[in-house]
């Protein structure tokens, strides 16, 4: 039931408060039919419902971009094991506002042509040391420093033949760059 819970909030069913108010209520119910009103009222059919209690069951979750753009952003759930195909296209994965209950995941990339974006916040530690590379990159950018405790480990694997994976922080909007310069310009 939490898991159920965890993943509307991550497909952005459900609000975070919503969340911690219907978890709340997951863990002092004492009938099923009292667990059952916590998800009757959340969109979504039976064959969603069956992929969210599979998705519980393995702790997986497989994303596949032929052309085209995925995106994981805001509020959503991060499984233990995340398995990533892109054949051409780009997927983005942000972690900065995600749910995260494991201190370490795994992503097993296989990435042909496109590219996979890993956004990471302070604390976040990505080891791609074990990605094979044929004609692709792989970059990975950790700004944060020794000095901020390790929140999170993201393990990536796999292969890419020509295109990018690249884990960076996440980009400054035009008014914290404008800020940060008029800072810099003022101590000079």
């Amino acid at each position: 039931m939490a898991e159920q819970l965890r993943v509307a909030a991550g497909d952005g069913r459900l609000t975070a408060e919503e969340l911690d108010h219907r978890l709340g209520i997951a863990l002092t119910a004492r009938t099923h039919r009292e667990l059952a009103a916590l998800t009757a009222d959340l969109p979504g059919g039976s064959d969603q419902r069956r992929a969210v209690a599979a998705r519980g069951l393995t702790g997986m979750d497989r994303i596949d971009s032929g052309s085209g753009s995925v995106k994981r952003t805001g509020r959503w759930v991060v499984p233990r094991r995340l398995e990533v195909r892109v054949a051409s296209g780009k997927v983005m994965l942000d972690f900065t506002e995600a749910v995260v209950t494991h201190p370490a995941i795994q992503i097993d990339a296989y990435i042909r042509s496109g590219s996979l974006v890993i956004v990471t916040g302070p604390g976040m530690v990505v080891d791609a040391t074990a990605v094979a590379v044929g004609s692709g990159e792989v970059k990975v950018r950790s700004p944060w420093g020794p000095q901020a405790p390790v929140t999170l480990r993201i393990g990536v694997t796999g292969e890419v033949t020509s295109g990018t994976i690249t884990a960076r922080p996440p980009r400054r909007t035009f008014l914290q760059w404008l800020r940060r310069m008029r800072q810099h310009l003022a101590d000079k």
